[in-house]
């Protein structure tokens, strides 16, 4: 080998080392510029759920705080209610769901930029300001911080949204992560920052086989009303009923299931009731079942003035005109053995005891739910207890035959529909009883045949001019 191939040789080995230590430095350029998460990763690299005793969700234009007390979710904000524990849109979902949280792309952005991506702390309108949830333990300490920002629009190459294709996931910020944000496929869409949101409200009232209902005055403790039926079979009737008075058929129909299935829309804090209720219009009604029950409901009609104007868009409660401020009591004397039939044989008695046990256990449930109510109040659409609203006049009043399209009636036919005959056309019922009914006449409309889509329209001729002395026929 000569100097020459030598001198050679040493200048490749260089240029090779210059190139390694090139590389290397790019390589730790673009590890220092990249997020500490990338795709595929969970958002937060370890979560402890079990230790989250406190969630705090702030959005654009309300709060709300889940705490948990003994095993149990509650809403300070709304009288310690309990929260929706289980199932969609409960607190264990949302824990459920943070945890499990997996990024889908990561941008390098650094705090400034959190508004472009729908988490601007200052905006007011709740698009463009997220909403902010935190995660603390028993001693207050914070667990995580995180934001949810916009929604992601699904969109082809050229960066025009598909249609019908909706949203693809959402932005999120992890404020113990400055080295960007993160879209992830999670669209959170039972994330609330209202309270009501999380209100456990399943289900509020069930009464099962009402036996009276007595209804006061507003604003007076007298009866307005009072109806009551001797078995679950039987109609509801008027207490004290004057001659030919009684309860409108239909309405009472509806008394029998008028509380067969009912929701409240929220729970409203002490401090407002008195500012949100029209106290001179507070009615009493209460109502006895054949099990033992009795109900003493309060309600209340609400100030449309004092409901908050709501700026998020999917606040499904109705206005405040249409609610009222209902509370509940109940007392119940349940029977503790069932009383036996004489001649019962042993194998019948038998099935009745356990279906009377069974009946026991859901009726003591029952009467524990119910009491569970007593402290709060509720906002309840008004919709849901019309029927107690009504007076006696209007409880009692009977449909008009003639509004109802009766025969005879102005409106004639006996439908109602208005219909009134021409002139020598026999109704069937009507004139004399030998008067022969004419036969029906059947119209046969030709069949008109459409033309194809090649054929083309024939033209329409023009009509025919005509001298202008032309004589007029006749």
């Amino acid at each position: 080998m000569n100097k020459r191939q030598v001198i050679i040789l040493w200048v490749v080995a260089a240029v090779l080392a210059a190139s390694v230590a090139l590389i290397k430095r790019g390589k730790d350029k673009d590890i220092k510029s990249a997020t500490n998460r990338t795709a595929g990763q969970t958002l937060l690299e370890s979560f402890p759920a079990a230790d989250v005793a406190t969630i705090e969700i702030k959005g654009a234009d309300s709060s709300v705080t889940l705490a948990k007390k003994d095993g149990k979710w509650l809403i300070p904000e709304r009288e310690n209610f309990p929260a929706k524990s289980s199932g969609v849109n409960s607190v264990n979902d949302l824990l459920r769901t943070v945890g499990e949280l997996k990024i889908a792309q990561s941008m390098q952005a650094g705090p400034s930029f959190a508004a472009r991506f729908g988490m601007d702390e200052s905006s007011e309108d709740p698009k463009e300001h997220g909403i902010n949830v935190i995660f603390k333990d028993s001693a207050g300490k914070e667990l995580s911080n995180l934001t949810v920002g916009k929604n992601i629009e699904s969109a082809t190459g050229s960066g025009i949204p598909m249609a019908g294709a909706g949203s693809t996931g959402r932005f999120v910020r992890n404020h113990a992560d400055d080295s960007g944000f993160y879209a992830v496929s999670e669209l959170f869409p039972t994330l609330s920052d209202q309270p009501k949101s999380w209100l456990a409200a399943d289900e509020f009232l069930r009464i099962e086989k009402i036996q009276s209902i007595s209804v006061t005055l507003p604003g007076k403790g007298d009866t307005a009303w009072k109806a009551a039926r001797t078995s679950e079979d039987a109609e509801f009737t008027l207490d004290a009923a004057a001659a030919g008075e009684a309860i409108e058929p239909a309405t009472a129909t509806s008394l029998k299931s008028l509380f067969a299935y009912n929701r409240f829309d929220d729970v409203v804090p002490k401090a407002d009731v008195e500012k949100r209720a029209v106290a001179d219009q507070r009615r009493v009604a209460t109502i006895k079942t054949f099990e033992g029950f009795t109900y003493t409901i309060t309600f209340t009609p609400s100030k449309a003035a004092d409901k908050p104007a709501s700026s998020n868009p999917e606040d499904p409660s109705p206005a405040a005109e249409e609610t009222y401020l209902v509370t509940v009591a109940v007392e119940a004397d349940i029977p503790k053995e069932r009383k036996k039939e004489e001649g019962e044989k042993p194998e019948d008695a038998k099935v009745k005891d356990e279906a009377f046990a069974t009946r026991t256990k859901e009726l003591n449930e029952t009467l524990a739910k119910v009491k569970a109510f007593a402290p709060y109040t509720f906002q309840v659409a008004k919709a849901s207890f019309e029927q107690l609203l009504k007076d006696r006049a209007t409880l009692t009043k009977q449909p008009d035959p003639q509004a109802q399209g009766a025969p005879g009636g102005p409106q004639g036919g006996p439908q109602g529909g208005g219909f009134n005959p021409p002139p020598g056309m026999i109704m069937p019922g009507s004139g004399p009883a030998n008067q022969a009914v004419t036969e029906p006449v059947e119209a046969v409309t030709p069949p008109v045949s459409a033309p194809s889509a090649d054929e083309k329209p024939a033209e329409e001729k023009a009509p025919e001019e005509k001298p202008a002395d032309a004589p007029e026929k006749e």
